[in-house]
């Protein structure tokens, strides 16, 4: 009888402590272990956080001795910006100030960008983000594009515009205010924690607390800060429009065939919802640098402006680290602000990288000019002043063309700015092919030629509740006239040692915008009167838009003048400086056309002369 009585005690009290109602029985040296009594095994915040106790940031009662009273108003996640304030912001309140006024926050470009192509706004400057917000700390520089306040993007309710549904749905998915999407290669926290959390592309959980489930995703890595961010975390939002993170990577999307299979005979992985091809890596990657080794603080957090596009908000260029052919780095951003992680060896630069502390030596183009070692196409004045450097060094970069975005008005779909489900009408996204080799060429928004690739190239149908189309196949018309088919200027993070030949720019037609001569768009359903890969005519009259300021195709001018040294190459693509060193000795410089014609004039005759 008496363990009879023993054991339904026993059970009785088990059964109260999986409910989380157990009485306060623990003894005070187990209540002195507060949040640890349970969370056994949980590693370290970090070393720069380990003097901070669980409540300190995440709140809660650690004195409690059930579970539910010790997980009351407790933080889930302390760098939620909705909370932030009163969590990191403590100690870092500038960093938090600039993190909201950011475009990782704001997604302004992605928003202005994407509602200028469609129409429903007349200008390319941002007046929407995903929450309000306001520069209040009076300096606003608005030579560098800066602004003072954007609103919070409308509901198609209200505006009547789809796209404001369609980046509702499908493209804000990645700001901080949200957590990622609840699939491979997209589990990430959401505020702070969004980058300095990590998580593996599964979503499982690494860590040595014992009350997290290792077989469920949604969980990070480890119970851990870092400012040790690898690419592959940053990965995790930037797969989608410009798609600089995979392409660092050297990875692009497939045609999702999912092929070669794996060894037990099923396709291989997908990751945010697509398959993918690997191409050449970033030789930065590849070398073993992460984007934090370039990338600065204000890159990353926002420097305390408001931005209404990636390239006024980012600030790292080539030529901080590497300088070019007059100067060696001075070791600062383009906007004077110190690279703290670039240092002087004796005459070479070298960068200490921010993951491991390995030293890499950062190629100076004017250390190669002094030992005559600099490249040919380099020691052409008007490359390197009208030439961004990865014009030449991309290898390839991403190219999405025709991007059909079909609303259907019979289903609901989440939206990612409010976090609601069925808040949105269902949408689903396609398009007509991929390509990778060397895009196009045009005008940035800095006046340099620089690689453009597809941007938006948005073809709307919507279906209506009565599941007829009431737009089919639906290209938008800009306010400036443009096609809304759009091309736009993109550092594509996919650098390589060898550059582009000269032939690819000076003579590919796509590489002028002129397109590939393919694409047929009305034998492929659309009426759409140009190639899609097609941005500017032979007269150099645009054709597509772009939502970047001030950037466009090529005009006449520089598309004659392009053409016109593809003569000089049959000359000049072989020849290497020694030799043109004694070309120079033999027959004089050309240092202008009347002079290069005298020099061939008498070059020809010498080789008649009998």
């Amino acid at each position: 009888m008496f363990k009879r009585s023993l054991t339904i005690i026993i059970i009785f009290f088990l059964l109260l402590f999986l409910s989380g109602t157990l009485p306060e029985i623990f003894s005070d040296d187990d209540q002195n272990k507060g949040c640890l009594l349970c969370h056994q095994g949980i590693e370290s915040i970090g070393e720069k956080h380990e003097e901070l106790s669980c409540e300190d940031c995440h709140q809660g009662n650690p004195k409690s001795t059930t579970k539910d009273a010790a997980h009351a108003e407790l933080y889930k996640n302390p760098g939620d910006l909705n909370i932030v304030d009163e969590t990191c912001g403590i100690c870092h309140e500038d960093l938090v100030s600039r993190v909201k006024k950011s475009l990782h926050a704001s997604m302004a470009g992605v928003i202005s960008g994407t509602r200028y192509l469609w129409a429903a706004q007349k200008n390319k400057n941002a007046t929407y983000a995903v929450r309000p917000v306001k520069d209040e700390d009076g300096n606003i520089p608005k030579n560098l594009g800066a602004l003072e306040t954007l609103q919070s993007i409308p509901r198609y309710m209200d505006s009547k515009q789809p796209v404001d549904d369609y980046l509702r749905n499908q493209c804000l998915r990645c700001h901080l205010w949200t957590e990622g999407a609840k699939r491979a290669g997209d589990y990430r926290s959401s505020g702070c924690s969004a980058c300095h959390v990590l998580y593996a592309d599964d979503g499982l959980s690494r860590s040595g607390d014992k009350t997290i489930p290792k077989d469920k995703p949604d969980h990070p890595l480890r119970h851990e800060i870092t400012s040790k961010i690898p690419a592959e975390q940053c990965v995790h939002c930037h797969n989608r429009g410009g798609r600089t993170g995979v392409s660092f990577l050297g990875m692009m999307e497939s045609d999702g065939y999912g092929t070669p299979f794996r060894d037990d005979g099923t396709k291989q992985p997908k990751l945010h919802g697509k398959n993918y091809n690997f191409l050449q890596m970033d030789l930065h990657y590849e070398a073993g640098l992460q984007c934090i080794d370039c990338h600065t603080s204000n890159d990353m957090h926002g420097d305390g402006n408001i931005y209404s596009k990636r390239e006024q908000g980012v600030e790292i260029e080539c030529s901080d680290c590497h300088g070019n052919t007059e100067k060696y780095s001075n070791l600062k951003t383009s906007r004077g602000n110190p690279l703290t992680n670039l240092m002087r060896q004796n005459k070479e630069v070298v960068l200490k990288s921010k993951m491991d502390g390995k030293l890499y030596r950062v190629t100076q183009p004017k250390a190669l000019l002094e030992r005559d070692k600099l490249p040919v196409a380099m020691q052409i004045e008007q490359h390197m002043n009208k030439l961004e450097c990865y014009a030449c060094h991309s290898s390839w970069a991403p190219q999405c063309y025709g991007c059909h975005a079909k609303m259907d008005m019979r289903q609901k779909g989440y939206d990612w700015v409010d976090e609601s489900k069925e808040a949105t009408f269902g949408w689903q996204e396609s398009r007509s092919y991929l390509r990778w080799e060397t895009p196009a060429l045009g005008i940035n928004s800095e006046g340099k030629v620089s690689p453009f690739i597809p941007g938006c190239q948005a073809i709307f149908t919507r279906i209506g509740e009565d599941g007829k189309a009431k737009e089919l196949n639906k290209v938008y018309e800009t306010a400036q006239g443009y096609s809304g088919i759009a091309h736009n200027p993109i550092q594509p993070h996919t650098i390589s040692r060898v550059p582009r030949t000269c032939e690819n720019c000076h003579s590919e037609p796509k590489a002028l915008g002129l397109g590939s001569g393919h694409y047929i768009s009305q034998f492929n359903g659309l009426d759409i009167p140009f190639e899609l890969e097609r941005i500017v005519d032979e007269e150099g009259n645009q054709i597509q838009a772009t939502s970047h300021v001030n950037a466009r195709p090529f005009n006449k001018e520089e598309l004659e003048k392009i053409n016109r040294i593809n003569v000089c190459l049959a000359c000049h693509k072989e020849s290497d400086s020694t030799f043109w060193k004694d070309v120079k000795k033999k027959w004089g410089e050309a240092k202008n056309n009347k002079i290069h014609q005298d020099i061939l004039n008498r070059i020809l005759k010498k080789a008649t002369d009998k």
